[in-house]
């Protein structure tokens, strides 16, 4: 018999529950990429949290999701006077969420703010039932307001707020809608100040054991935050609980606390999210005493919402011929996109490189064009012509990364056959996935966690060429359904790190990619085939959304 939704009229869940399904769960992030018309993500940690959503509610899954109506978005990007990063800021307003009529206050740093809460019914996007929570009302002061303003605001005190607002203010709509779900989980750290809640709440340390699950993306030290301890308390973090009483259950020492740490101590399970960012977030915790096991859950995305049903048509059919007509369309509406915002007409039969994800450090946009002789050759090389496009979003406030970005628009200036856009998000990471040919991914090996853009290029007949890191570890066979540069010797220094995989981008792209590419189209359509076959059902997130009752909520 179907399973009863855990959650009250009118918000319970728009299907009937599959009893595998049954245990009652609530997902808190930060963001939610769930469409092109609602703007409260920011990149890959959305992109993967909306397609758990998705596939949550395609499993008719007993799970609802809780995160952050953000005023102003992460940002809008856009050109300035001479073409570089601008960044704006606009009000954003969406007539698809419903007023829940449900307000409370919570603590932040002794202070009453007030909490409305929006809701996204499931049939609107093929969600979860979700719940949206917003500071920016008139009950509150200005600084109260602007805590939901912006996501990941470069103002750290404003980031703890907002980490309240996510945790303790997402545990007191559960309180306000008088349920008491039996699984909480915390996709990455921010909204930990639940866990604070729910222990007082019970006054069980059992309790919070028993409930809360810890996913964790990323071992980049940024992504792993820390906060002076008596600074949290002050905020109201702990929920008022004594701090000798808050040392005791996170086992956190000294003046610094690690919300990771303290997350891996409070919860039941942990995972990393690939089988190599498992074993890397074992060897980096190894040394801490009583945290949960760590396990991995390989990230995937929502196949129904990113494949093309013309190339997924074609795969199912095994009509190579239809799959090469379709990849044209959509390269020839991806580069009108092109000429649109560059002035720059692409060619459908060149073979077409997209570099598209966030601009961080270690994930090197730049790679490639640091050696300028090479990159020159590869795009002045009239027989094996080469087309590439970057695209993606910095963070707003880091300058190095907007450098980064800045310097590769400069720097395509002079060539009509390579180009930058802006406007990153759903659609246009769409845009890039269908329209592109190889996937280029080149992060510094062991740090980019999963890097999940690359399946849904995959799934849109678009090749990885990649380091061998992340998720592409359990799906590459190179030469075969993806092409990888090889692993350099991990004991050399940066600088030669970078120039091995330079030189090992540009030798497989001229000795094997190009030849197959231009010479052997039959081949090359044999890779494209393999990809998208290879790339489901594994890479699908109605996997990932099942494998996260298995082995997590049990």
């Amino acid at each position: 018999m179907p399973a009863k939704s855990f959650l009250p009229a009118p918000f319970s869940h728009h299907y009937e529950i599959d009893p595998k399904f049954s245990k009652s769960a609530v997902y808190f992030s930060c963001e939610f990429a769930i469409d092109q018309s609602f703007k409260i993500y920011s990149g890959g940690l959305g992109f993967l949290a909306g397609s758990h959503m998705r596939s949550a509610s395609d499993l008719k899954q007993n799970l609802a999701g809780i995160g952050i109506l953000w005023t102003y978005c992460y940002y809008n990007q856009v050109r300035g006077e001479d073409g570089e990063l601008a960044v704006q800021f606009r009000k954003k307003a969406y007539s698809f969420l419903q007023d829940t009529g449900i307000r409370y206050t919570i603590s932040v740093h002794g202070h009453p703010v007030w909490v409305k809460v929006m809701y996204l019914p499931g049939d609107v996007f093929g969600t979860v039932p979700m719940f949206f929570l917003t500071t920016d009302i008139e009950e509150n002061d200005e600084l109260s307001r602007a805590i939901t303003h912006r996501l990941y605001d470069n103002d750290p005190l404003r980031r703890i707020a907002q980490y309240i607002v996510l945790g303790v203010g997402g545990a007191k709509l559960l309180d306000e809608l008088g349920v008491d779900p039996e699984i909480w989980h915390l996709n990455e750290a921010h909204g930990l100040s639940a866990a604070f809640h729910l222990y007082k709440k019970h006054n069980s340390e059992e309790e919070v054991h028993k409930r809360l699950v810890f996913t964790t993306h990323t071992p980049e030290e940024a992504g792993n935050e820390k906060h002076d301890f008596r600074l949290l308390q002050d905020f109201t973090f702990f929920s008022g609980i004594p701090e000798d009483e808050v040392r005791k259950i996170t086992g956190i020492e000294g003046d610094v606390f690690n919300h990771s740490l303290a997350a891996l101590r409070l919860a039941k399970k942990a995972n990393g999210v690939s089988k190599l960012h498992g074993e890397v977030a074992r060897q980096m915790w190894k040394g801490e005493h009583d945290i949960c096991e760590i396990t991995h859950i390989t990230n995937a995305q929502n196949k129904k919402y990113w494949c093309d049903h013309g190339m997924e048509n074609a795969r199912i059919e095994k009509d190579v011929e239809i799959l090469c007509h379709r990849k044209r369309e959509l390269k020839e509406r991806l580069f009108r996109v092109v000429a649109d915002q560059t002035g720059k007409l692409f060619e459908p039969g060149v073979l077409t490189i997209v570099w598209a994800r966030r601009f961080a450090g270690y994930k090197r946009p730049d790679l490639i064009a640091r050696d300028i002789r090479m990159f020159r050759e590869m795009l002045n090389n009239n027989d094996y012509p080469v087309q590439i496009i970057w695209a993606g979003k910095p963070y707003p406030f880091d300058y190095s990364a907007i450098d980064t970005f800045d310097g590769l628009i400069r720097l395509t200036k002079g060539y009509p056959n390579a180009t930058v856009l802006t406007g990153y998000e759903l659609e246009l990471s769409r845009f890039l996935k269908n329209g592109s040919d190889l996937w280029l991914n080149n992060p510094v090996v062991t740090r980019e966690a999963s890097g999940t853009s690359g399946m849904t290029a995959a799934m849109n007949g678009s090749v990885n060429f990649s380091t061998y890191d992340g998720w592409i570890c359990e799906f590459a066979k190179d030469g075969k359904n993806s092409f990888i540069i090889p692993s350099p010797d991990p004991h050399i220094s940066p600088e030669e790190r970078d120039q091995h995989d330079i030189l090992g981008f540009y030798k497989k792209l001229k000795e094997e990619i190009l030849p197959l590419y231009y010479d052997k189209p039959k081949g090359w359509n044999k890779v494209v085939m393999r990809s998208m076959n290879d790339v489901v059902p594994f890479y699908e997130s109605d996997r990932m959304a099942a494998e996260y009752y298995e082995k997590m909520y049990v």
